[in-house]
């Protein structure tokens, strides 16, 4: 305590010269002038759009021609000027949109994107397991068994097999489906592939 009050009593004189004059030094603003403060505030006038990349210049004559000269064309006319354009401009050709099993209706091609979507059916290499019912003394051993194959806890499995019918398994090859439903079966319950 009397430590304390001894290093109180002592005045270190500081060792930095007294400041003498105002505490205002601004480096980086060295045009610095205060706003006067009975002036208005400024109002800027701000643009009806914003366009990051400036104004463009107005289009040409020949492009104003060009466009007046499009638009009294019949609607017919207007239809085969994107691909003439495109060939004159040796642009590359558009490939239709195909998608496995998906009828893209009229823009797809009508009929035969119909008849793709068949053909893809029939050929079909990925396939899906379905769990429909087990025998409820056999709940034990369709879980271990779904354990196996999907990888999932205890928990996981057993919550999954209650929710059946219920997806096992998904895009898998047609013997990988037929093993699993194998396991299933001799396990006590039944299973289908979608």
């Amino acid at each position: 305590m009397k430590f304390i009050v001894l290093a109180r009593s002592i005045r270190v004189s500081p060792t930095l010269p007294e400041i003498t004059g105002p505490l205002q030094f601004r480096c980086f603003q060295h045009d610095f002038v205060p706003r006067d403060p009975k002036a208005k505030p400024k109002r800027y006038k701000y643009p009806p759009v914003y366009n990051p990349y400036g104004s463009r210049p107005p289009p040409s004559e020949k492009i104003i021609n060009l466009a007046e000269r499009i638009a009294a064309l019949t609607p017919e006319d207007r239809r085969q000027i994107g691909p003439t354009l495109g060939d004159k401009l040796r642009l590359p050709k558009m490939q239709p949109v195909s998608v496995e099993g998906v009828d893209l209706g009229p823009q797809g091609g009508g009929a035969a994107g119909s008849a793709k979507g068949e053909e893809k059916k029939a050929e079909k290499t990925a396939f899906d397991v379905k769990l429909e019912k087990f025998d409820a003394a056999a709940k034990i051993k369709v879980i271990k068994e779904v354990r196996a194959f999907t990888n999932l806890g205890l928990k996981e499995a057993k919550d999954l097999v209650e929710k059946a019918p219920v997806l096992l398994k998904q895009g898998i090859t047609k013997e990988e489906a037929n093993e699993i439903i194998e396991k299933i079966k001799t396990a006590g319950g039944v299973a289908s592939m979608e």
